[in-house]
C-alpha cells in the first residue's frame, strides 16, 4: 500500500496516520466523557501550531487539526482553578459547564476515559483482526534447534511436533514455553510426532536467569503460525483477552526494565516509532492495523503513570483530593507539575539518543569526530 511512495514518504505518511490516529482516539475518550459529565469542551485540536482547517459544531467547540501532527489536546472549560486566573477570564465561564466545578469523581471521569478510549481501541482492532485474518496460533512445530541445548541432547529437529509434556496436552508454542518455564532443572517427558510416527523423549531442562528468577528452557525455537479465523463473539472475547494480556506482558517487561537495569536501549521514541510504522506499512495493512492496536495499549499505560502533566498525574492528584477531602495546595500542585516536566523531558531525550543510536546516526558522528 505505501511501497509505491518515495523514501522520505513511506515513512511519514503511516506515521501520521498511525499517531493521528491514536490521538485522535485518546483525546475522543476526553471529550466523550467531558460531555457526558457535563463539562463544555472549547477545542478538540489534532496536532499543534497554525490550524490547517478548523470548523465550529453547534454545541460551540472548535474542532482543529494542526499542521505539526504530534499530539493533540482537549481544553476544557474552566480547566483552570479560580485562584489560579484573573477576574476577566472568571467573568467568562459557564456556570455549570466548567471542569474545575465538577466533583472529584467525575473530573478522574474525564482524566481517564483518554487511557480507556486506547484500551478499547486495541480490543476493537485486535477483535476485527481476529474475525477477519484470524488469530494468529504459534504451532508447537520446532523451528531451530539450538547446539548443546536440551532439545538437541533429547533428539529433538526441526519440523517435530510437540504433543504433550507429562501428560499435559500442548495446542500451540506458548504451552511449550508456560510448562517448561515454571520447571528449570527438571525431567521432563514429551510426546513428539516425527515424520508421521509418534515418540517419547526424555530430557531435563536448562535453567537461565530472568528477573531474578532461575527459568526452565529446552532451546528451540517456533516453527511456523496459523491463523484461524474466530466468529464474531470469539473475536470480541478475543480481543479483549489479548489486549488484557499485552498490557499485564509490558508492565512485567517495563518492571524488568527499571528494576534490573537491562532493556533500556530498547526505549524507543518518535523516531523510532516512524520507523517502524513505515516498516509494519509495507507488510500490508493487518500488520498495520495490529501495530496501532499493540502502540494504542502502550499510549494508554504511558498515561496512566504517575507522573504530573500525564493523566496518571492527575488521578494521583484527584486521589489525595478525595483523600484529604479538598485539593492539594497550589504549590504541591505546582512543584509536582515542574518535576514531571523534567521527567517527561528525561525520558524524551533519552529515547531520541536511542532512536539515533540504533538508526547509525550516534555511530556516524563518532567515526566522523575520530
Amino acid at each position: 500500500m505505501f511501497n509505491a511512495l518515495p523514501p522520505p514518504f513511506n515513512f511519514a505518511v503511516p506515521f501520521v496516520i498511525v499517531l493521528g490516529v491514536l490521538v485522535f482516539v485518546h483525546e475522543l475518550g476526553h471529550y466523550v466523557a467531558a460531555r457526558w459529565r457535563g463539562v463544555f469542551v472549547e477545542t478538540f485540536s489534532i496536532g499543534f501550531g497554525r490550524a490547517l482547517a478548523t470548523w465550529k459544531d453547534r454545541q460551540g467547540t472548535v474542532w482543529k487539526l494542526g499542521w505539526i501532527p504530534l499530539g493533540g489536546y482537549v481544553k476544557l472549560h474552566g480547566q483552570e482553578r479560580p485562584e489560579d486566573v484573573g477576574a476577566d477570564v472568571r467573568a467568562l465561564w459557564q456556570p455549570g459547564r466548567t471542569f474545575h466545578e465538577k466533583g472529584v469523581g467525575s473530573r478522574a471521569i474525564v482524566v481517564a476515559a483518554g487511557p480507556i478510549a486506547n484500551f478499547l481501541l486495541a480490543a476493537v482492532l485486535f477483535a476485527v483482526l481476529f474475525a477477519t485474518a484470524g488469530q494468529p496460533v504459534i504451532l508447537p512445530e520446532v523451528g531451530q534447534v539450538l547446539k548443546d541445548s536440551p532439545a538437541a541432547h533429547a533428539g529433538l529437529v526441526t519440523g517435530d511436533r510437540i504433543l504433550a509434556i507429562d501428560g499435559q496436552p500442548v495446542s500451540q508454542f506458548e504451552d511449550i514455553q508456560r510448562i517448561v518455564a515454571a520447571r528449570p532443572d527438571e525431567k521432563l517427558t514429551l510426546q513428539v510426532r516425527h515424520d508421521g510416527h509418534d515418540a517419547t523423549l526424555a530430557l531435563t531442562t536448562g535453567v537461565r536467569e530472568a528477573g531474578g528468577r532461575r527459568i526452565g528452557s529446552l532451546g528451540i525455537t517456533a516453527r511456523a503460525t496459523e491463523f484461524h479465523r474466530l466468529p464474531v463473539g470469539q473475536a470480541v472475547v478475543g480481543g479483549i483477552t489479548h489486549t488484557c494480556a499485552l498490557s499485564a506482558q509490558t508492565l512485567v517487561g517495563l518492571w524488568h526494565m527499571i528494576s534490573s537495569g537491562h532493556g533500556t536501549e530498547d526505549l524507543g521514541g518518535p523516531l523510532r516509532i516512524a520507523q517502524l510504522s513505515g516498516e509494519v506499512a509495507q507488510l500490508g495493512f493487518a500488520s498495520l492495523i495490529d501495530f496501532i492496536a499493540v502502540l494504542s495499549i502502550n499510549l494508554g499505560l504511558i498515561n496512566l503513570f504517575p507522573i504530573p502533566i500525564l493523566d496518571g498525574g492527575h488521578l494521583l492528584f484527584f486521589l489525595a483530593e478525595a483523600v484529604r477531602g479538598r485539593p492539594l495546595p497550589a504549590r504541591a500542585v505546582e512543584y509536582g507539575f515542574r518535576a514531571g516536566f523534567a521527567v517527561l523531558v528525561g525520558l524524551f531525550v533519552f529515547a531520541t539518543w536511542n532512536d539515533l543510536s540504533h538508526m547509525g546516526l550516534v555511530r556516524w558522528m563518532a567515526h566522523l569526530i575520530g
